[in-house]
């Protein structure tokens, strides 16, 4: 029997650069732009030679980069041996696997070690397919001629082929394709959403409970373990966060809680590892948020150039240690201007709950006018109110993307580029706009927005104007789910239709 999870991508909102250090907090969105992975039994029987090599055989496919790797996985020590001719390594899989399987033999009793290794002998046949939304096709429908509008996305079949620059590989084998991503977080939905998948399909969790706090938690723990090692460094963990629970308020871990998992190489087993990370004081802080009712999360790709976050963060990092006391008086400013954007959006959910026809009206309303005129649409003592809220939303993004800014000019480092900036100005005048900004550590990869209402057209209809690509991208709360059938047999999202699998 197949297992299909599938884990969202993100916006980080607010909380770049902060959510690094510890108390500092961020507001992620997850979005409807999913990673699915299906895992499945690669036999109907165990081979007969299995029993006395101890190896478990595992197929990795990877339609939309037309791969496929091939693995030994040894069940005495969880090591991986790839045996495919090609070297088309997918390290975040390895080691989602690799730690899946240790957690439960971390976890399980003799009896049930003796049931995985004989699942584990039908061999694994895992599939990952990622949405349309996490890679750029720009390039693929200015190709075709077609206007740089959600419709022309809407147009490519679900988990379209990724291309990648056929000139720079040309006489290089084994070259990794080099892939324009969207910035959405790709490697980890990825990661999450095989972890999940591999835990829920060996028994480790069960992902159809409906109070099932406890399994998602043992799906974190191994899904930002086997990040963090695949990556290379022990990151803030926002995006696997949001990945396995969906939108939220978060405050990293201590990253010490990763060290036994750091110091594997020196020669600790892999199930011992596993054991310690999940016995460790995980101290990540989460609280549930989402945007407030009659919002729109909206993404859009200007298509001048991708950023380097690690270099943009170590640059930041450089200039924290070179003017200390400049700063700490802008980290201060920012973190505040984040506490209160959050504040204010709290305030905005409970004035929905409390009287929603009020609510409602304020902010339809205010989808029909630029922010200046917002105050004199209000009536009521109830709207008043309401429309403050909003404007304090707006006030504090302001002052996010200013202090934004001058950490960008200190550190000499494009967090606002200019062209974002006029961009960004000429978004948050239209009418029925909240916010615009540049998600997680900005750069040219990406704008967003949060217009109120039925307002969204406008915003898209601007971006078209201007060469900016608005994304099928929303904001969907929810985090891991399991999934009834194979993704590409269904209509996965409003916006694609459904294909067949042959």
């Amino acid at each position: 029997m197949a297992v299909v999870a599938s884990a969202p991508g993100k916006v980080l909102m607010t909380g770049g650069y902060l959510i690094l250090e510890r108390p500092n907090a961020g507001i992620v969105l997850s979005t409807n732009a999913r990673f699915y992975a299906i895992v499945k039994p690669l036999y109907e029987d165990i081979k007969t030679d299995s029993w006395s090599w101890a190896w478990a055989d595992v197929k990795l496919t990877s339609p939309q980069m037309e791969r496929e790797t091939m693995y030994k996985l040894s069940l005495k020590n969880l090591l991986l041996q790839c045996v495919s001719s090609s070297d088309a390594r997918n390290p975040f899989v390895e080691y989602a696997l690799q730690y899946a399987i240790a957690a439960a033999h971390a976890t399980f009793d003799k009896n049930k070690k003796e049931d995985l290794q004989k699942l584990l002998l039908l061999g694994l046949d895992i599939t990952i397919l990622g949405c349309n939304e996490f890679y750029s096709y720009r390039n693929q429908i200015e190709a075709r001629g077609l206007p740089l509008t959600p419709e022309s996305l809407a147009s490519l079949p679900p988990f379209c082929s990724i291309t990648f620059n056929a000139e720079e590989l040309e006489g290089q084998e084994n070259c990794k394709p080099e892939v324009a991503k969207t910035g959405l977080g790709s490697s980890a939905a990825m990661t999450t959403a095989v972890v999940a998948s591999l835990l829920h399909y060996l028994g480790v969790v069960n992902l159809r409970e409906n109070e099932r706090t406890e399994e998602l938690d043992i799906v974190h723990v191994i899904a930002q373990t086997a990040h963090c090692i695949a990556q290379g460094k022990v990151g803030s963990g926002f995006d696997v966060s949001s990945a396995v629970y969906g939108s939220q308020r978060y405050i990293r871990f201590s990253p010490d809680v990763l060290s036994s998992a750091q110091d594997a190489v020196q020669g600790m087993s892999i199930e011992n590892v596993i054991g310690n990370v999940l016995k460790a004081n995980w101290d990540h802080e989460r609280t549930k948020f989402s945007l407030p009712p009659l919002m729109t999360l909206l993404l859009g790709e200007p298509g001048v150039g991708g950023s380097s976050t690690p270099s943009m963060v170590g640059a930041v990092k450089r200039w924290q240690k070179a003017d200390p006391q400049n700063s700490v008086e802008t980290w201060k400013n920012l973190s505040e201007a984040n506490s209160a954007l959050e504040l204010n959006f709290n305030i905005l959910s409970k004035l929905a709950e409390n009287s929603y026809d009020a609510y409602a009206s304020a902010v339809n309303n205010c989808s029909r006018l630029t922010s200046e005129k917002w105050i004199d649409g209000a009536i009521e003592p109830n709207q008043i109110e309401v429309v403050k809220a909003l404007l304090g939303v707006r006030d504090a993004m302001l002052s996010i993307r200013c202090n934004m800014r001058k950490m960008g000019e200190a550190a000499r480092i494009p967090i606002e580029p200019e062209s974002q900036t006029r961009l960004l100005d000429t978004t948050m005048n239209s009418e029925g706009v909240l916010l615009a900004g540049v998600p997680g550590a900005g750069g040219f990869d990406a704008v967003f927005a949060v217009t109120l209402g039925d307002s969204s057209n406008n915003v898209i209809n601007l971006w078209s104007s201007l060469n900016v690509l608005a994304l099928l991208v929303r904001e969907d709360p929810r985090g891991i789910c399991l999934e009834n059938n194979d993704p590409r047999a269904a209509e996965i999202t409003t916006a694609v239709s459904t294909i067949n699998i042959e």
